[in-house]
């Protein structure tokens, strides 16, 4: 097997494991809110850390095999027996038992993203980052310390359709019973100390002002509101610098209320544990939330007018950015736009996309393409960067090939490869304890079938070249893009030929 082709086959893994989990996907999608707080509890899934990730490495590393070893055989799949339920106050339960390792992940999902908002952006990320601020009796410094000290993790995360709180614990009962009491005290009864979140403010201020340096940051933001307008994707998670000043304690406190109740959540849950453990676990925390019900999803968007859009930014390289509105997660074409999607551009080398942009012609460092279901439409992107003198021939390029793809589809041979090596890499979604608590968080929160993992393996393999191709004209058309694009006005040259070896390659490092 080829260096490349083994990249490809890792790069691809890593693709499939966070387009199923849809935990915390990329700028064009549910994306996160990159606020600088000063610990690890901003990100959506627990950071692997103290006694629990200790454990975990010893065990993986003596499972590890060469990859050369492997050649083209599928890896063993884990067999994921979910068992699902719910609590009393009415949190949708999803449990694994694992009993390999010591410990157990535990992730609450609610609908509680920046989409419910209100006219107030920024509202759902400053409540979700000051969970662990304070509560009665413990300020933000006395609760890390408290988790540290029980070799556990807490780590939480805002995005468009949800927020997260998740905890990774250690299962010997006495460390387990502590670290779920302070874990539901942080969830259930956060103070909101203001000091604190005049703090936050300030980070996220700051932020802000980082943003204006970044041409692919002003670009995304600029793509959503022109792809969704009036609705409540249009603006980010982290919210707006005229909308977070004002935002007060007694904000935070009415949405948490409100979001976090125990009738809005999904409690994932993974590890050494009973089922009967796993309903005490769950009843306690379900328990520890305000009561209340499940909020409603977000409107549907409105088809937006397909145009460009051009940000000035004094840099070497342009910005190219191209979506359109794609599907909700749990439609029933995801499968087929996913298999084509990967063929187009979002597999890494070896793409359409990649091969015809980097590879031929050495325009970009790379290019990539995707759908970001949510729960309602999602968007399909593009984007990529480029020398300045040659965005707008770059753009045609892009364009060009989208309609020959959608015109034309796969061929047999496209098909076939990538069939294999989605089934090469889909074991990698499921290989840790982590990776499966965001797999139900995910399955619980889109309200998808316990056998959505088979389901999709299967429903991939079943595709022919007329399915895909169906599919992806369905739901994309080469004259519907939504483009913003940034950096320099410039003269612009032609492209270059396409050939085996480009007369200028990319730089190896992209500007941003």
């Amino acid at each position: 097997m080829s260096d490349r082709h083994l990249l490809r086959r890792g790069l691809l893994g890593l693709t499939l494991a966070s387009c199923l989990a849809l935990a915390a996907c990329n700028e064009g999608g549910d994306t996160a809110a990159s606020i600088p707080v000063p610990t690890e509890g901003t990100v959506a899934t627990p950071a692997e850390s103290g006694q629990a990730i200790a454990i975990e490495a010893e065990a993986a590393s003596m499972q590890l095999n060469s990859l050369a070893e492997l050649g083209d055989k599928p890896l063993a799949r884990r067999e994921l027996n979910i068992q699902s339920w719910q609590t009393d106050g009415g949190a949708k339960v999803l449990f694994v038992e694992a009993h390999q390792l010591p410990m157990f992940d535990l992730r609450l999902t609610f609908a509680a993203g920046s989409s419910h908002d209100d006219g107030v952006p920024g509202l759902a990320m400053l409540t979700n980052a000051m969970l662990n601020e304070g509560v009665e009796g413990k300020d933000v410094t006395a609760i890390a310390e408290g988790f540290e000290g029980l070799g556990a993790n807490f780590g939480n995360g805002s995005y468009r359709d949800m927020a997260v709180a998740s905890l990774r614990s250690l299962s010997e009962p006495d460390k387990r019973k502590q670290a779920l009491q302070l874990f539901s005290q942080v969830l259930g009864q956060p103070s909101f100390p203001e000091d604190s979140l005049q703090r936050i403010k300030n980070q996220v201020l700051a932020g802000f002002e980082f943003q204006k340096q970044n041409p692919g940051k002003l670009a995304s933001l600029e793509l959503f509101e022109q792809l969704y307008g009036d609705h409540p994707y249009a603006h980010s998670s982290e919210g707006t610098p005229e909308s977070i000043p004002g935002i007060s304690v007694a904000e935070l406190r009415a949405f948490h209320k409100k979001g976090y109740t125990a009738g809005n959540a999904v409690i994932a849950l993974v590890g050494d544990l009973s089922r009967e453990e796993a309903e005490a676990i769950a009843a306690q925390v379900s328990a520890a939330l305000p009561q209340g019900p499940a909020l409603p999803p977000p409107p549907l968007p409105s088809e937006p007018t397909a145009g460009t859009q051009h940000i000035e930014f004094p840099s070497n390289q342009t910005h190219l950015m191209l979506a359109q509105l794609g599907i909700p997660r749990g439609h029933p074409d995801y499968a087929a736009l996913y298999l084509g999607n990967q063929i187009l551009g979002g597999g890494g080398f070896g793409t359409r996309l990649m091969e015809e942009i980097r590879e031929k012609r050495g325009l970009t460092y790379g290019v990539y393409s995707g759908f970001s279901p949510m729960q309602v439409a999602g968007p399909f992107m593009i984007n990529l960067q480029t020398r300045a003198e040659l965005a707008e021939g770059t753009l045609e390029l892009v364009q060009r090939l989208v309609a020959d793809f959608l015109q034309n589809g796969p061929t047999d041979a496209e098909l076939a490869r990538s069939k294999r090596e989605v089934a090469g890499s889909f074991p990698l979604s499921t290989a840790s304890n982590s990776d499966i608590v965001g797999q139900l968080g995910s399955i619980g929160f889109y309200d998808l079938p316990l056998t959505y993992l088979e389901d999709f393996m299967q429903q991939v393999q079943a595709l022919s070249v007329e399915d895909v191709k169906a599919a992806m004209n369905k739901h994309l058309s080469p004259d519907d893009f939504v483009i913003v694009t940034a950096g320099p006005q410039v003269a612009q040259k032609p492209l270059p030929p396409p050939s085996t070896k480009p007369l200028e390659q990319p730089s190896s490092v992209p500007e941003h």
